[in-house]
């Protein structure tokens, strides 16, 4: 099944999608609706972001794959929807895209889950682009302000309830190639992630864990435009714009 949140149901906006069509999840009356309709898929209330999970991603960056996952957290704020503008701070030279898969947990909080029973707490899949400013992060050696602004963190375009055991994760930019890699090729699994990080701190419903990107992270310019775009999901677009 699709989720969506769309834009002027009252609410949350949930719906499942059908098509062209928008189904409220609360049984309201079902309505047609536009790419430019959709909203974030989810509220989070933190977005955990996992570090260095492909091999190559870790030695382009001058590091080595860990022994066990790495995670930050981004804030609510970062988070922006399919077709919402990227803002470029102007206290950042060297903003990056980070093209990622992103699992939503579910209607329960998952706490202390062991791996096995992950997939059962998860809601579904959706696409996520871990913004960096890269400059800062290297000069800060952390990632608050390098991954935490406002705007960092686009999701969509909606959450897919079933994926396949591999997919591909691309992004483009201006229609290049810069990203593509394979869920298969991540150092730990979604099983492991999740269940890992639930045993740091409670995963709340409509919580994201962003589970690291492939190599060919680059810099984002004002006037480009960048896709993450995930077999078995979707595409999520969103414009770059200048300070």
């Amino acid at each position: 099944m699709r989720i969506a949140r769309i834009r002027g149901i009252p609410g949350t906006g949930e719906c499942r999608l059908e098509g062209g069509w928008a189904v409220p999840l609360d049984g309201q009356p079902a309505r047609q609706f536009k790419p430019a309709d959709l909203l974030a898929p989810c509220a989070p209330t933190k977005i955990v972001a996992v570090a260095r999970n492909y091999r190559d991603h870790a030695r382009e960056l001058g590091g080595e794959p860990p022994e066990q996952p790495l995670f930050f957290l981004k804030p609510p704020s970062a988070v922006i929807g399919p077709g919402d503008p990227i803002p470029l701070p102007g206290w950042s030279s060297e903003v990056h895209h980070e093209a990622e898969l992103a699992v939503v947990v579910g209607r329960r909080p998952l706490r202390n889950v062991a791996a096995q029973d992950v997939r059962a707490g998860i809601l579904g899949f959706t696409c996520v682009n871990d913004v960096t400013a890269r400059d800062v992060q290297r000069a800060e050696g952390q990632f608050t302000r390098a991954k935490g602004a406002d705007g960092f963190c686009p999701i969509g375009p909606w959450i897919e309830t079933v994926l396949p055991d591999d997919v591909t994760i691309e992004c483009r930019v201006d229609g290049e190639t810069r990203q593509r890699g394979r869920m298969a090729d991540m150092i730990f699994t979604i099983e492991q992630l999740v269940s890992f990080i639930s045993r740091v701190m409670t995963l709340a419903p409509g919580d994201v864990v962003a589970t690291g990107t492939p190599s060919g992270v680059g810099p984002l310019r004002a006037g480009q435009t960048v896709e993450v775009d995930i077999t078995g999901i979707g595409a999520l677009s969103n414009p770059v714009v200048g300070p």
